[in-house]
């Protein structure tokens, strides 16, 4: 099957052709000409399915068709709206559409807190048909009367359930609020949570349905294991793994902002190039650390689960989770950057003994036990009793305002209100205990 057979014409399919793609995935096929036939969709896609494209092509495909109202008049407005969770993300949705809408005409932009908004202004008034937005950015233009979203044909929550996670659910609301009743509307979410279902069921008309994934699946291509490891052996570890299997490209997970600092400047002490990525971060620091990683000139990027919900890399060998997450379904999410567009990839978990009742939780989410390998040299204490996390201490004194233990153990939280509006930032609040959790036997 090719695009053209999808219903996608001449100009999409040869951008889409230069761009080195001939053969859409199960997302496309399905979601492309259901996206063309005018109806409500709710997709299920796991991260790296080409989903992205399974939305913007139908879109510049039914915008290019139809006429703009900026030929009746109208300075030309906002026609589609795409809202995203992260700054990345818009950002790399953003330049799928300028990629594959190369030749249409139709102009575009990403809008995100973070980066002064006065250019962002300029491109509107300049006119702009697909928006690609985080949802606190595109309200704090609408407070300031800088977007005219009284036209918008065709609206996308791209990766909702991050963005319910992330506490984006009354911003979500009340941008609802503010386009026509008329138009359609694409959900694509990675899981189907019930506030999902929800959502859907209030925001969609009669919709298609599209599954390509079991839900909160792992996908097939992906190597899993489990490296148990005593709590103050992780970095050494990591460091070890490595240097000895000589891996050049690391996507790495902590669970807050501080553990993801404080991990890279260990790493770049133990002679491996690295850096962290978060939602502190300015938005230059970020794109810098992104390009350096995806051109190979950084071997470890180490990241907080929010910030890296954008990163899309094809061909990512590696990601390590040097600290288990909060939430099961971020597993799901964190792996999924690894094992694209038909490549194998290797998950690897370091797992303490605090961490043992997490990991079980993920295992009955993924409904797969993962493998157990022990380094040799990294045996974990069998006496070790595990503590709760958010009061663990390693005998280092962090900063006011932050948990002891380094960064290493505190969870996510829905973050603040000031947080959630630069549409990239996460929270380091406290997580759940696992000083109840019993050691299982594997």
């Amino acid at each position: 099957m090719s695009f053209s057979s999808l219903g996608l014409s001449e100009k999409i399919v040869r951008a889409v052709t230069e761009h080195g793609y001939t053969v859409p995935t199960p997302i496309q096929r399905q979601a492309i000409p259901a996206v063309l036939n005018g109806g409500d969709l709710l997709a299920g896609a796991q991260t790296g399915t080409g989903k992205t494209a399974g939305f913007t092509l139908p879109i510049l495909e039914r915008l290019m068709a139809a006429p703009s109202p900026a030929a009746k008049g109208f300075r030309s407005p906002v026609r589609a709206l795409v809202l995203t969770p992260t700054r990345e993300l818009a950002a790399q949705v953003e330049e799928s559409v300028t990629t594959y809408g190369k030749y249409t005409g139709l102009k575009s932009m990403a809008m995100f807190g973070g980066v002064s908004i006065n250019p962002q202004i300029g491109q509107l008034r300049r006119g702009v048909d697909i928006l690609v937005a985080t949802p606190g950015r595109l309200l704090d233009h609408h407070q300031q009367r800088t977007v005219d979203l009284s036209h918008v044909e065709i609206l996308v929550l791209d990766e909702a359930d991050r963005m319910l996670d992330m506490g984006f659910i009354h911003d979500i609301k009340r941008v609802l609020a503010l386009l026509p009743k008329k138009r359609q509307n694409l959900l694509f979410s990675a899981t189907f949570s019930e506030e999902i279902k929800k959502l859907a069921d209030g925001l969609l008309n009669n919709p298609g349905s599209i599954e390509v994934a079991r839900r909160n699946s792992t996908v097939d291509l992906i190597v899993q294991k489990v490296h148990p490891v005593d709590r103050d052996k992780k970095r050494e570890l990591l460091t070890h793994l490595i240097k000895q299997n000589d891996w050049h490209q690391v996507l790495v997970f902590t669970r807050t902002k501080h553990g993801a600092n404080r991990l890279a400047e260990q790493l770049n002490k133990s002679g491996i190039t690295a850096l962290a990525i978060h939602g502190n971060k300015s938005q230059g620091a970020r794109t810098r650390a992104l390009a350096e990683f995806k051109a190979g000139d950084l071997a470890v990027l180490v990241a907080t689960d929010i910030a890296a919900r954008g990163i899309d890399i094809d061909q990512l060998p590696h990601v390590v989770n040097f600290e288990i997450p909060n939430v099961p379904e971020d597993y799901v999410h964190r792996i999924g950057r690894t094992g694209r567009a038909g490549a194998m990839g290797e998950a690897i978990s370091l797992v303490c003994v605090d961490e043992k009742k997490m990991f079980n939780d993920i295992e009955r989410l993924i409904k797969r036990d993962v493998e157990v390998v022990v380094i040799p040299g990294f045996e974990p204490d069998p006496t070790a009793k595990p503590q709760p996390i958010q009061l663990r201490s390693t005998g280092h004194q962090p900063p006011r305002g932050q948990s002891r233990g380094g960064g290493t153990g505190t969870g996510r939280s829905g973050g603040t209100s000031s947080s959630r509006r630069t549409g990239g930032a996460e929270s380091t609040g406290g997580g759940r205990s696992s000083s109840s959790a019993k050691p299982r036997s594997r």
